[in-house]
């Protein structure tokens, strides 16, 4: 019996089996939480069903679920207001924003600081777009509120288009109801922006000129459908990223909705602070309360089809109630984040945010590697040979673990003749040739379990590094050399995936081979089925492949030559 061909099977086992659970943590994970179904008007004594208006701490107190979900879902997305004629423009150095005057709701958002594709690098990536189904919708909700009922207010402003100059520390942008109530109430929706900057603050400003006090709430939310992004290049054998919804809960900093849970109900949860999300590759968009206010963040789905690429979800948080009384100013808000999976900026926003640039439950051996790429990539200024001298420290520092499986398959490899000597000596007898096998092991000190370990021990950081190549939008539209333009997507030429397939081939020639005849040719078809699958993966993840498997082969010929030379020293 071959032991080293069933150890590495196993080995390629628990591979797959961790591959797995990777796969299944990103797209077939369903968190536990609470559902509330959309039909219901559920309420809790944490949320009574009347506020109180005349109590102290109005503040904290919140809607009941019937009115505390904003009912603006029959709110037009592409409607005729959205001409130029009524949105408003907004350019900063990181945005290129509309604002509809209709509700005040960003219907348009793109980042000129990065490009929609390489062959239009004057063409912004757009993120938010209403002809997508995809707009970041505010407004005021509770008895006294603008956007109650489903209804929207009318904005106007002092000009069209506003311009966040350099120099200038912030570029406000003030909305005034074009047709304000003759209750005495007066309200501003303020956005503010900074230069180099994502995070927009949202802010109400609310003045009280009545007899009576008037209560309140903010709700911030996206709307989008479950296509992919527009700029995001599809194949069917490419990576697919997560697509979907991650918000904070009690028990995780980062807990993540699919769509397709949403399909079953509502999600609904109150909490202090956090932050909820929707995610896709490399961008985020986010409504992010302040972190001491206590939200209710809710998600649905407006609609279910039999195509779930045409359904529609809406997600975001609603504050608690504010009591404004006669005569007083009161002010209501949140933040959204619309931009790049920045880990640095996003853990500045709110905890747990920086957890969207998902690293999968290796994240802790991730991180390490990330921070390691990226001071590398500042001393070269060049992600392409950031990833390979990446790659030759990971595998220099794990090279006494390389160096004792190279060593035992060597071993391995050298009692290869002897091998097959005792199986034609025994035939079919199998347990006699297990016997002669073992003999064999222990006189010339080999051990098949000294093959595999190593390289089991070495799976989870290369597993890590794998994902951290995938998640890191920094190698988006990054060059390496050459035809190499951008390492986040495949090679056009398909250079790299042969070249990958060749070094896997040159691997595989440096092991022993398996005395069973269908073993030895399901190994040998292994580097044609692996070069297949990696010709749509991104190249800078086949260059990850390509200079670990050259680097294993030297390691190999290093390690085999002092083993030959031992004796004769």
């Amino acid at each position: 019996m071959d032991y080293q061909r069933v150890l590495i099977f196993m080995g390629l086992a628990v591979t797959g089996y961790l591959l797995m659970l990777a796969w299944q943590e990103d797209y077939g994970h369903q968190s536990t939480r609470a559902q509330v179904e959309s039909t219901t008007d559920r309420t809790t004594d944490a949320f009574p069903s009347e506020p109180a208006a005349s109590s102290s701490d109005s503040s904290s107190q919140v809607p009941s679920s019937d009115t505390f979900i904003p009912n603006v879902d029959a709110a037009p997305i592409a409607a005729p207001s959205l001409s130029i004629a009524n949105t408003v423009h907004v350019q900063t150095d990181v945005f290129s924003i509309d604002i509809d005057l209709l509700g005040g709701d960003i219907v348009s958002l793109a980042l000129p600081k990065y490009p929609a594709a390489l062959i239009e690098p004057d063409q912004p990536l757009k993120l938010i777009d209403s002809g997508n189904q995809y707009v970041a919708q505010s407004g005021l909700i509770g008895p006294n509120g603008t956007d109650k009922n489903g209804a929207r207010p009318v904005y106007e402003t002092s000009a069209k288009t506003f311009e966040l100059k350099a120099g200038q520390s912030e570029l406000q942008v003030v909305l005034t109801p074009k047709f304000p109530d003759e209750d005495g109430v007066r309200i501003s929706k303020i956005f503010t922006f900074k230069p180099q900057n994502y995070l927009i603050d949202v802010r109400y400003d609310i003045i009280n000129s009545s007899n009576t006090p008037v209560n309140m709430a903010f709700f911030g939310q996206i709307k989008r459908d479950g296509r992919p992004p527009l700029f995001q290049v599809d194949n069917a054998m490419g990576l697919k990223p997560y697509l979907g919804i991650a918000t904070r809960t009690q028990e995780d900093l980062y807990d993540k909705i699919d769509l397709s849970d949403l399909e079953d109900g509502a999600y609904q949860q109150d909490f202090t602070g956090g932050y909820i999300a929707f995610l896709q590759h490399y961008f985020l968009s986010a409504w992010v309360p302040a972190q001491s206010e206590s939200v209710r963040y809710y998600a649905r789905a407006l609609n279910v089809t039999d195509e779930p690429e045409q359904n529609l979800y809406t997600l975001g948080f609603t504050s608690g109630v504010l009591t404004v009384a006669q005569g007083a100013k009161g002010q209501l808000g949140g933040s959204f984040y619309a931009g790049p999976k920045n880990q640095t900026t996003l853990a500045e926003i709110s905890k747990g945010l920086d957890l969207t640039v998902d690293y999968g439950f290796l994240w802790f051996i991730a991180q390490p590697l990330f921070s390691a790429l990226t001071w590398i990539h500042s001393l070269v200024n060049n992600w392409g040979f950031a990833i390979i001298l990446l790659t030759v420290c990971v595998k220099t520092l794990l090279y006494p673990l390389s160096a004792a499986s190279f060593k035992s398959m060597a071993k391995m490899r050298k009692l290869q003749p002897e091998m097959v000597r005792l199986k034609e000596r025994f035939g079919e007898d199998r347990q006699k040739f297990s016997q002669a096998m073992m003999e064999l092991y222990k006189k010339e000190g080999a051990n098949p379990l000294g093959g595999c370990l190593p390289i089991l021990l070495q799976m989870p950081v290369f597993l890590a590094l794998y994902w951290t190549l995938m998640e890191s939008v920094e190698l988006r539209h990054a060059p390496f050399i050459l035809w190499i333009d951008d390492l986040s997507v495949m090679d056009p030429f398909f250079v790299l995936p042969i070249l990958m397939g060749i070094s896997m081939y040159l691997t595989q020639m440096m092991q022993p081979e398996p005395p069973d005849p269908v073993q030895a040719k399901v190994f040998k078809f292994m580097p044609i089925i692996f070069t297949v699958f990696f010709l749509w993966f991104p190249s800078g993840l086949v260059l990850y492949w390509l200079i670990n498997n050259i680097l294993s082969v030297l390691q190999q010929l290093y390690v085999t030559r002092q083993l030959e030379n031992a004796p004769r020293a």
